[in-house]
């Protein structure tokens, strides 16, 4: 066993409601705080005097420096496996162009599909796995990673395939999802009920017999599919036994009432999410994830976070991490300034980045500092963990443990 402090404070993350608003007085601070681990677990958390006592034959790790500890963040949503960057879509963006008018340029989401079609499987997991490790050494020690720059059975396999193999180059936790139904290829001669029908027939089955993905996902918008096509697809994974996200309400509303509807774990994206979608998200045993960077990386309006916490939704912060809307992928910075935009507090933004994002992906291990929990930990330099979103992001870990190991 190995005691490691002592902390100027932990924030345990422990015991907050999964679902509604949250102020800071509601977060269970320990002061002069230490923590306890075993082959990779927490044992206790506690006054770190007080364990040193009860805990005499451990090793001791001593913190010397001011520091807060938190458990590691989750990244319930990105897009990190691809090949090639979307910086031409960015320039045309930024100089004024239309998502149109980058689209019949040659630009989007069938770019980067080109580019991570032609790509091998070592690229991908060396891809994959960099921007994971950097996302580790930010202190985001579980990442949601999707397919859909495939959109082809070679294409879509090579994505999840190279996602398996990515997770033997890094020490965070990855979890895979199919995005298959991202958008109708270019290439598919069909339409998008007979393209969403070969997913199901064709490339799901093969998925489950390697087993690569447990969850799928589907981008609800009028440029990827509609609302009827969407819920037939989403029950018919479901009776296959997959558990379901959806990029829902992003540019137009109808996304949130299929989620909510099909029983998918999370909704995504949001921005577009209108009173009686966030009430039906506040109502439902759903997260509600919502995806700054890409914000940032349109240049258009945040999704309606403090209005969803006001309603009683269970929020999360991811990063959308991808090479078009949110090449960014900093998560911190994204969620300290989605904060000030959205008056959220440092309560609601660490659940929404831990015990939260958990749930958005069925992780009951991960996410709190408590016995029982894995030893997915970081610290800041500092001794007052105000001080982590008052530096909008600029302020990073010192140290990660993932599984009880340092990893950085």
């Amino acid at each position: 066993m190995e005691l490691i402090g002592p902390f100027s404070q932990i924030l345990p993350l422990t015991a907050l409601p999964v679902k509604g608003a949250l102020q800071d007085e509601q977060l269970s601070i320990i002061p002069h705080g230490g923590v306890v681990t075993d082959s990779g677990k927490i044992i206790a958390t506690g006054d770190f005097r007080e364990l040193q006592h009860q805990y005499p034959d451990c090793d001791v790790t001593h913190i010397t420096i001011p520091a807060v500890l938190m458990p590691g963040f989750i990244d319930c949503h990105t897009h990190i496996c691809f090949d090639g960057t979307r910086n031409r879509d960015y320039a045309m963006r930024i100089g004024g162009k239309s998502y149109l008018d980058i689209a019949r340029a040659g630009g989007g989401i069938w770019d980067s599909v080109t580019k991570t079609r032609m790509a091998d499987h070592e690229t991908l997991v060396m891809h994959t796995a960099a921007r994971a490790n950097r996302h580790l050494h930010e202190g985001v020690t579980t990442i949601e990673v999707k397919s859909g720059y495939g959109l082809n059975m070679n294409g879509e396999l090579n994505m999840l395939r190279a996602i398996q193999s990515a997770a033997g180059h890094t020490k965070a936790t990855l979890i895979p999802t199919c995005l298959a139904a991202h958008m109708r290829p270019k290439d598919f001669e069909g339409t998008e009920e007979a393209y969403l029908e070969w997913v199901l027939t064709a490339l799901l089955p093969l998925i489950q017999a390697e087993q690569l993905a447990q969850r799928v996902d589907i981008f609800i918008e009028e440029t990827a599919f509609s609302t009827t096509a969407s819920k037939h697809f989403l029950q018919q994974a479901a009776e296959m036994g997959f558990a379901a996200t959806v990029h829902a309400d992003q540019f137009s509303s109808g996304g949130a009432a299929v989620a909510v509807a099909a029983g998918a774990l999370s909704a995504d994206h949001l921005e577009a999410s209108d009173d009686a979608a966030i009430a039906l998200l506040a109502a439902a045993d759903i997260v509600a994830v919502v995806l700054p960077g890409a914000s940032l990386g349109l240049g258009m309006h945040y999704a309606p976070a403090r209005r969803l916490l006001n309603a009683g939704a269970s929020l999360a912060i991811a990063s959308d991490w991808n090479p078009g809307s949110a090449p960014m992928g900093d998560l911190l910075m994204q969620a300290a300034v989605l904060s000030a935009a959205e008056k959220l507090s440092a309560a609601e933004v660490f659940a929404a980045l831990t015990s939260r994002a958990a749930k958005a992906l069925q992780l009951t291990n991960v996410g709190q500092l408590a016995s029982g929990f894995i030893a997915d930990m970081q610290a800041y330099p500092t001794a007052d963990y105000r001080d982590i979103l008052y530096y909008q992001g600029k302020m990073k870990p010192i140290k990660v443990w993932k599984e009880g190991e340092v990893v950085n």
